[in-house]
């Protein structure tokens, strides 16, 4: 078993595919400048992670400028923490990537973009398969840094009707500087989060996350940009949810 212990100096990188205790995991040119750069060579230790509970420790037997090959020494499968699901706005791209990294980091379950009345607005607004890319090199990035063993589930981008409708079953909050302090709200496994766009959810879009089950909540007093309030909600739900693993919904 791979001690939690040994991420301590240990370089970590993502395995595009799940490593196997004997056999040789291969990584492609990315992996292989992120070892350069980190001093990294033939013959150390290494941490992967396929972002889906395996975390591996291996050996670096190849490094060279296109790939690197580790050799499998143990295998941990880590469990996936208390689901939580993030629906963001299609918004600045900077700032959804900001967003993308800290969901990686906090440990979000999933991401799914929605187009707000109010995304439309908004330019270069991150959308598409490319931006989609880049979502998801951030957050492969993120999980290196962390450590973190589970990669958050991709999907497109969403009309907010398509977005509630594909929420999984579970507890529902929408982030509204009107509601409840989220602090105060007990927090119920499977959790979604829904984060509006820059200016606020329309009174209409409101309404229909409402009135299909969803809690407004608020973070704060201010009033904060959305991968702010993005950030606080997700670490809030999972300080929560962590401090009482047992507690799910439905």
């Amino acid at each position: 078993m791979v001690e939690r212990r040994s991420r301590a100096g240990v370089a970590t990188f993502f395995a595009p595919e799940t490593p196997v205790v004997g056999a040789q995991s291969s990584l492609e040119e990315v992996a292989a400048h992120h070892a350069r750069v980190r001093r990294v060579d033939v013959g150390h230790k290494v941490r992967l992670l396929d972002g889906v509970g395996t975390v591996a420790l291996g050996t670096l037997v190849r490094l060279a400028k296109a790939h690197m090959l580790v050799e499998v020494d143990s295998i941990e499968t880590i469990p996936a923490p208390p689901p939580v699901h993030m629906l963001v706005p299609v918004a600045d791209k900077e700032r959804m990537l900001l967003l993308a990294e800290k969901c990686a980091e906090l440990g979000a379950a999933s991401w799914r973009p929605v187009l707000w009345r109010r995304s439309r607005n908004v330019t270069p607004r991150g959308e598409g398969m490319t931006f989609h890319s880049r979502v998801r090199a951030r957050m492969i990035a993120a999980l290196e840094q962390s450590g973190n063993a589970w990669l958050p589930t991709l999907f497109p981008e969403s009309t907010v009707e398509r977005a509630i409708a594909a929420a999984p079953r579970g507890a529902h909050v929408v982030l509204d500087a009107d509601g409840d302090a989220m602090l105060t709200t007990e927090m119920i496994s499977p959790l979604s989060i829904a984060v509006g766009p820059e200016g606020g959810i329309e009174p209409d879009e409101r309404a229909l996350l409402v009135d299909a089950g969803w809690l407004p909540v608020a973070v704060s007093d201010a009033t904060l940009r959305f991968e702010t309030a993005g950030i606080a909600g997700l670490a809030i739900a999972r300080a929560a949810l962590e401090r009482t693993p047992e507690t799910t919904s439905g």
